[in-house]
Parts: structure tokens; sequence; C-alpha cells
């Protein structure tokens, strides 16, 4: 058989985008001129930006600019190699210290994504002779690390204790080593973990856990510092003075401007994955530039914590706001079910429970999320339309940052009620 005559191992590509198309789930980038903030540039048009995760309005700030070009100045634009051999500089120790005063651990270790630091950390801490048992909202890292453990995994129902406590029982004596996984804010729902309760478990059960705080760290807690001390007062009536046992791991890459993961605990923990994390071990170090944006992001959220407390103002303005339209609107809708409407813009909307900076509109379906999408975008209004399989159910995620102003929350509103509601615009 001549070459032309052979058969293309690459044939099934054209057909499974075909069928991705045909479901809604394609997806594309949508380019951002210019620096990143509240307000931002998209194709010569000015949009304000509810689908950022720079929740503390650090990413265009012109202080950790300055920073990162000066750390580039010193030690040039790259590690050039793993930490282990030539990449480690004296700014990743001391960015890791800096986490741990933050979080209140004996120490920290930062990876060059937070991707790597999931599947790096599962992956050191559990193995095929061990069990992980995994909220089934969880990031996709925490999941396709505790794939590659080769752990067996077992999933429970989003945030629900009492059939995690159901799993322990039924399975935890089985295994050398258990491992409890979860977000710490469910980055696509915008609700809190049930933190103490699984710490209660975790100890009951001899059980490790590890929090995802990808959406806390720089958002939750007087200081930032996450869910922990978000739950401190809870934490210190079931523990007593006991230390907080848990494996935290955060990223850099969303209230602290950057990129790169990092994982805080006990000295003993830090210095073991220092050993066994292949993913920490086998890569190169975060680059110079991006260690000393996240170092001066760090400092600045303890120099100005303000910051926290206007992004929590205007979360809570933002739900009340929603709360009020909906409520409005759901009076004035057609008692019908959904598919039983006639237009998809008079589907009634659903506003997912929120304790954070995330709070998510549920829609009927994937195409209405594109639609609803690109129409608030063509308003100036720059929203993530979510869909599956990142969720069950398609939603509008709307990202809240403190340096957005209540107008520009309204103008979010005033949108919403323009698309969905046009006969009262």
């Amino acid at each position: 058989m001549s070459n032309s005559d052979s058969p293309d191992p690459y044939h099934w590509i054209e057909k499974s985008l075909h069928t991705i198309h045909r479901a809604s789930w394609h997806r594309s980038v949508q380019p951002i001129e210019g620096r990143s903030g509240p307000s931002v540039s998209m194709a010569g048009q000015p949009s304000v930006n509810f689908a950022s995760n720079d929740y503390l309005g650090f990413a265009g700030d012109e202080r950790l600019i300055e920073r990162a070009i000066a750390a580039t100045q010193i030690y040039g634009t790259g590690a050039t190699g793993s930490r282990l051999l030539s990449g480690h500089r004296p700014l990743h120790r001391e960015l890791e210290q800096a986490i741990a005063q933050l979080k209140g651990t004996e120490d920290a270790l930062v990876f060059s994504s937070g991707y790597l630091a999931n599947i790096g950390t599962i992956a050191a801490l559990v193995g095929d002779r061990d069990l992980i048992l995994s909220d089934e909202y969880n990031h996709a890292s925490l999941k396709n690390g505790a794939v590659l453990s080769g752990a067996t995994t077992l999933t429970y129902p989003h945030s629900n204790i009492d059939q995690l406590q159901d799993l322990l029982n039924n399975h935890r004596s089985r295994y050398r080593r258990c491992l409890i996984l979860t977000d710490g804010v469910f980055g696509m729902d915008g609700d809190v973990c049930k933190l103490p309760q699984i710490l209660n478990l975790g100890d009951r059960f001899e059980s490790m856990v590890m929090i995802d705080e990808a959406h806390s760290a720089g958002v939750l807690g007087k200081t930032g510092a996450g869910c922990a001390e978000h739950f401190a007062s809870e934490l210190k009536k079931t523990s007593g003075n006991k230390p907080c046992r848990m494996v935290q791991m955060g990223t850099l890459s969303k209230a602290f401007a950057s990129l790169g993961g990092y994982v805080a605990g006990s000295s003993s923990l830090i210095d073991f994955l220092r050993n066994r994390a292949p993913s920490w071990i086998y890569t190169t170090g975060l680059s110079p530039a991006d260690t000393a944006a996240a170092l001066g992001a760090i400092a600045l959220l303890q120099q100005e914590p303000y910051r926290l407390s206007q992004l929590h103002q205007n979360s809570q303005y933002l739900v009340r706001q929603l709360d009020q339209w909906l409520t409005h609107r759901s009076a004035q809708l057609p008692d019908q079910l959904p598919d039983q409407l006639p237009d998809k813009t008079t589907y009634p909307l659903k506003r997912l429970p929120t304790d954070s900076a995330i709070v998510c509109l549920q829609v009927k379906d994937a195409a209405t999320a594109i639609s609803l999408g690109q129409q608030l975008k063509n308003k100036g209004i720059f929203i993530s339309a979510v869909r599956p399989p990142t969720v069950p159910v398609s939603r509008l995620r709307i990202s809240v940052m403190a340096t957005h102003t209540l107008a520009h929350i309204d103008q979010l509103v005033t949108a919403l009620t323009a698309v969905l509601d046009p006969k009262k615009t």
C-alpha cells in the first residue's frame, strides 16, 4: 500500500470538533488589549471586566510591574533549570517564607503553576495502596492528580459531609493512607467548602486533608489568608489548641496577580515534597519576574488591607442588586416550565449560592450561555460563559474585583436587563 492510500490516523479529529461545535461546547480565545483591570479593551472596544480572577486588582499595578522589571534586570528572564539543579534564586525562598507567614504555617513550597502543585503533591502523598475521597465539584487539577497518583478514588456529592463520612466508614480501613481533597472556594460556583467538618472527619479517620485555595487565598479571612483564617473561630472551638493540620495549596495567578502555585504546611511536609513531588523536582523554577510580582502582591495586601473589605463590599452589593432584579423579574415571567417557554430570554435565571467573589447565574443550556455572553459583550460587559464539561449545568460566571466601582456593577445589571428584558429598557 502506498503512502497516499494509507488511512489518515488523525481523521477522527475533524469529526470530534464537529461534535464539540454541535453541542455548543467549542471554545476559543478572546484577546484582551493592554493591561488587565476592571475595564479592558477588546477588539478596540471598552468592556467592564467581570471575567477576571484578579480579585484584588493587582495585575495592572505599576508597583508590581516595577518589581518584576527589577528582578529581571538582576536575575534575567528565566530560572533556566529545576530548582534542585541550577534554577533556585534567593527570591524563591523569600516568596516561600512570605507565603508561610501569610498562611500561618511552618513552611511553603512554590511550584511553577497551580496545576503542577496539585498533581505533584497528590502523587507524592498517596499511591496505589491508598484512598482518595474527592468532592465532585473539585477543580480538574485535583481530579487529574488523583488519577495520576494511582490511588483508588471515590467521589462524594458536592459538600455532602454525611456522604463523605459514609465513604470513610465503609472504605477507610481497607487502605494504608487516605487523602480528602476539596476546593476552598469552588471556582465555578462561588460557595465555600465545609472545612471544619472535613478536618474533623480527617482527625477521626486518620485521613489527610488537602484544600485547593486558588479562589480563597487573597479573598477570604481577615488578612486574606484563606479558608483556615475564614473559619478560625469555628476551628478553634472544634480543635482546641491543637494545630490545624492540613495541606494548603494555592495559586499565585489570581488574587496575587502573577503565575505559579504553592503548597503550605508543616516543615516536614514541605521537605518531603522537595524530595518526592515530581512536578517540582523535574520542572524549571518560576521566573524571577513572576516570583518578584507575587512577592510584591503579598506585601501590598498587607500594606493595603482595605482591598479585602472593598472586595467584600462589592461582592455583597452585586448579590443584592442581582437578587432584587431577579425577584422582580421572576414575578413578571409566565407561569410555565423552562422547557415550555417560547423564548430563551424569558428563561428564569437562578443565582447560585456564594460566599466569595464569584457570583454565578445558572442558565438553560450551553447555547443560551454563549448567546447571553455575546450579547452582554456587545453591550460592553465581559463575562465568562461556562459550559459542560467544565460544569454540569451552564452558567454565566461573574468575578468581582476590589477595583470595580458600584457604577461598574450597576452597568452590569442594566446590561442584563437590556438583554433579558428588552421590553423594560
